[in-house]
């Protein structure tokens, strides 16, 4: 007897000591349902391939309802009468998503595919990735990775205080899974839409002469390394990006200029710095015999955020009394609190204020240039940069000395 398929049927089936098979249709071939001794059911779809019979198990009952075992066996009908073996096309299936790329090989293909390559600052995304990502999401495969786990991760950052981390971290994870579409590891990014979770101002702090004069002299009589002092103050003089000032090397210094190679500026274009004397007096007191001018002591140079470190912990110590609290202390929060960056923008700040134009000043940031102007003028303003420099290294004598140089003169303006 030809037996049709209803809930109320399937509910009813017992188990006995032997298992069941029962199909609609014909005997042999077609949509059925096996009941397991201990009470377990499950779907299956029997059909025949070069004369044998192939059994492929479409799902469990009642975590698959009849209706949709009816879809999946019709799918896989579909699949068997365009000439495809649902059985073995369902097992690659699961074998593909068995081997899956999870974010933790997504992250290091990232890094060795995409952030090596291209970031002097993939260190930084690799703290990021080991601190926060991974003990997270490293387990996870990366096409399963949904919006709602992105914005948990989010949220757990900024929740311990750190909101700015939060939107680095948002950043990496925007740019690793636009890397996985690109790759064909996910079809689309999880970080779409999503709200940073604090917001940015633009950063404008530039230090008074007065506030330049205290941290001058406050660095140097703080508790930093020699090498960590002088590279802090090495970008107020030379205006140049502390990854590129902590990397300097002996031998990229002749004639009093500094020359950084194209490989390690942020532009990816070699950059020429007339050094003033104030600079060169900077580096006579770190002078060495290592190769690096900020060499580290397990090798290699000085890292970028060991100079940030060292800058947070000495203003964390500089007093801020207030009625409430007489031993309180500057904080992040505080309109005083500065960066490292913040003496590269004093710098230009200055030179601009004297009188340099901003095409100078520009220069001597080594800001990208746009435009097919950029493209064919490659004339080095050499003799426009040492002019700003010294002018900005005369400008800075006089605030440390606490005297006005009126006889700063800037020609060819």
């Amino acid at each position: 007897m030809r037996v049709i398929f209803t809930d109320r049927y399937i509910k009813s089936l017992k188990p006995t000591d032997k298992r069941q098979d029962l199909r609609e249709g014909k005997p042999n071939v077609g949509f059925g349902i096996r009941i397991y001794p201990n009470g377990d059911k499950s779907w299956f779809y029997i059909y025949r391939i070069d004369k044998r019979l192939r059994r492929m198990t479409l799902g469990k009952y009642p975590a698959m309802s009849l209706s949709e075992a009816r879809k999946a066996y019709s799918d896989a009908r579909r699949t068997f009468e365009n000439g495809g073996d649902p059985a073995e096309i369902k097992q690659e299936i699961k074998r593909k998503e068995k081997e899956a790329d999870t974010v933790e090989q997504l992250a290091n293909e990232y890094l060795e595919k995409w952030a090596k390559p291209r970031k002097r600052s993939w260190k930084e995304d690799e703290r990021i990735l080991d601190k926060d990502i991974l003990p997270l999401l490293g387990k996870k495969r990366a096409k399963e990775v949904t919006r709602r786990d992105i914005i948990r991760l989010l949220d757990k950052i900024a929740n311990r205080g750190a909101p700015i981390a939060a939107n680095r971290t948002q950043a990496l994870l925007s740019k690793m899974f636009r890397f996985a579409v690109g790759r064909d590891i996910v079809p689309f990014s999880p970080c779409l839409e999503i709200a940073k979770a604090s917001p940015e101002n633009k950063k404008d702090r530039v230090l008074s002469d007065e506030e330049i004069r205290t941290h001058w002299n406050g660095i140097l009589e703080s508790d930093m390394t020699q090498q960590t002092k002088v590279a802090l103050l090495l970008q107020l003089v030379t205006a140049q990006r502390k990854g590129e000032v902590v990397a300097m090397r002996w031998d990229e210094i002749e004639d009093n200029v500094w020359t950084i190679p194209a490989e390690k500026a942020k532009n990816n274009e070699a950059h020429r710095i007339p050094l003033s004397p104030q600079a060169m007096a900077l580096l006579e007191m770190v002078k060495n015999s290592s190769p690096w001018i900020f060499p580290a002591p397990n090798g290699g140079h000085l890292r970028g955020d060991s100079v940030s470190r060292a800058t947070r912990r000495y203003l964390m110590r500089i007093k801020k009394p207030t009625e409430s609290n007489p031993e309180a202390t500057l904080t992040k929060n505080d309109p005083e609190w500065f960066t490292p960056h913040d003496f590269r923008r004093t710098a230009a700040t200055n030179m601009t204020k004297s009188g340099f134009n901003r095409l100078t000043v520009s220069k001597v940031l080594n800001h990208v240039e746009g435009g097919v102007t950029a493209i064919y003028d490659r004339h080095s303003y050499d003799k426009e940069k040492k002019q700003a420099l010294e002018a900005w290294g005369r400008k800075l004598e006089s605030i440390l000395s606490k005297t006005k140089n009126d006889n700063v003169i800037v020609l060819n303006r």
